[in-house]
């Protein structure tokens, strides 16, 4: 029976780092060790009433309490991380602090190194660009399709993916972002089968995907579709407390796990979060329960009625599956006739207290959480409906500035190379023609508008309104 269709009754949900943080709160030691606050005692006392005494007390960290340690993983973070590979379909799960990010790192770090080549597509978050600055290797850039009506990177094409491998025969590895932060699925069954063709392993950035493998009506995971690694932030939809992610190595993964763990060993800090390692196992547990596997139903459900109500609508629409490519159902693009998305944001935030996800040029992303109830939905609905038939005058565009970058990058030094050269900073004005020097990515979304040794062009200056000077490769006399 799948873990889809599980129930509490059929099985215990067991959640081992916060059964042992439950039992050090019932069981408190004199505390000669960090963290220093000793146990909320020595911080100060407006945060201590805002946070909660109970939040401080088990905020410690691993080695402590009968807790194990993370990095290699023993004791209850080891079951937890067991528990969780189980529960996602992986041969190995690793528990992540600092996000996605170090995840990225990580696999760049392990499975890459200087001179490889790596096939990445162009709207991929920043970290995957720092992890190969830190590794040397190279992006072979893939351009996604460009949705242009709605001002977003589509899916990526698998014909794409397959005419780099053959025209490369020294690529290490095919890394996708699957789905897009809109929520954008591409075909990755398709894109696995040819890198399986290729002997080259493929890692997807499933950030946005993490709950994916907890209800038949979401987009199959890529775990198993035949990806090889796999990175899901928890934190993002799953119900983990920020910071905190998962790396998964695939049950027929072709990659080396101990080449991951060495560079998280390497990256990871020494003194872990079991707060944010038990939100993990928590959120991980959750899902598997009968009362997660009801909130997401729920927020599935919240989801698709919201969708009902906006193709009612004359002047907002939704972005869906319909246009040609497919979609998470949780994730709602919704645009606006006559308003920038940054307009309607703000109309949304001053006008009704909303706040959403992000915006960009065109519109706004609005995520259905397993946390929001359905009387969410109807006040957000009654304040789409009242934009719809109200003359709202847009004001933005008077500000020319882009949001979402959506250039194919010029590369003239390598990434390593140029992030390591010597580097001036000049004012904005004189950029055009030079050589970027830095990684610009604002987020969210995190998509890069400037990567290092990156030709700067006239189209790049709709992105940098915020921008007064630009750091840039020093040029040699």
């Amino acid at each position: 029976m799948s873990i889809r269709t599980r129930n509490d009754k059929q099985m215990k949900i067991k959640a081992p780092i916060v059964e042992a943080l439950k039992q050090a709160y019932n069981n408190p030691t004199y505390q000669f060790h960090i963290p220093g606050h000793t146990k909320g005692l020595g911080t100060l006392t407006d945060f201590r009433k805002l946070i909660g005494k109970k939040a401080l007390m088990v905020d410690t960290t691993d080695e402590f309490d009968n807790l194990g340690t993370l990095t290699p993983a023993t004791g209850p973070i080891k079951e937890a991380e067991e528990l969780a590979a189980q529960a996602f379909g992986a041969k190995r799960t690793f528990f992540l602090l600092n996000g996605s990010t170090i995840g990225n790192l990580a696999v760049a770090m392990g499975l890459t190194k200087k001179g490889q080549k790596v096939i990445v597509n162009r709207n991929c978050h920043r970290s995957i660009l720092t992890g190969l600055i830190i590794s040397g290797a190279e992006p072979l850039w893939i351009v996604p399709e460009k949705l242009n009506d709605w001002g977003l990177w589509g899916n990526v094409e698998v014909k794409e993916v397959e005419r780099l491998l053959n025209e490369n025969d020294d690529v290490s590895a095919v890394w996708i972002t699957n789905p897009t932060y809109e929520g954008v699925v591409s075909d990755i069954k398709s894109i696995a089968e040819i890198c399986k063709k290729h002997n080259v392993p493929l890692i997807v950035d499933e950030a946005h995907g993490c709950l994916w493998n907890f209800n038949d009506k979401l987009p199959t995971t890529s775990l198993k579709l035949g990806a090889d690694i796999v990175v899901h932030s928890l934190h993002k939809t799953g119900g983990s407390m920020s910071q905190s992610s998962m790396l998964h190595v695939g049950k027929n993964s072709m990659i080396c796990e101990e080449d991951v763990e060495r560079a998280l060993m390497l990256l990871h800090t020494t003194s872990p979060s079991l707060m944010l390692l038990g939100s993990l196992d928590a959120a991980r547990a959750n899902l598997q329960s009968s009362r997660g596997q009801k909130q997401l139903s729920k927020a599935i459900a919240n989801a698709k009625y919201l969708r009902s109500e906006i193709d009612k609508m004359k002047t907002i629409h939704q972005l869906k599956s319909g246009f040609g490519y497919k979609t998470d159902v949780t994730k709602v693009f919704i645009k606006a006739d006559g308003l920038s998305g940054k307009r309607l944001e703000s109309i949304l935030e001053i006008d009704f207290g909303i706040e959403v996800e992000s915006a960009s040029d065109i519109g706004i992303l609005i995520l259905c959480n397993i946390g929001n109830k359905r009387s969410d939905f109807e006040y957000l609905v009654d304040c789409l409906k009242k934009i719809d038939t109200h003359n709202y005058k847009d004001i933005y565009y008077l500000e020319n500035k882009k949001h979402m970058p959506m250039l194919t990058p010029i590369i003239e030094v390598s990434l390593r190379e140029a992030y390591f050269s010597e580097k001036e900073i000049i004012p904005k004005s004189q950029a055009v023609g030079r050589v970027s020097g830095e990684v610009i990515a604002e987020c969210p979304p995190g998509i890069t508008i400037l990567v290092p040794g990156e030709l700067i062009t006239e189209a790049h200056l709709p992105y940098l309104t915020d921008y007064e000077t630009i750091e840039v490769l020093k040029n040699k006399m």
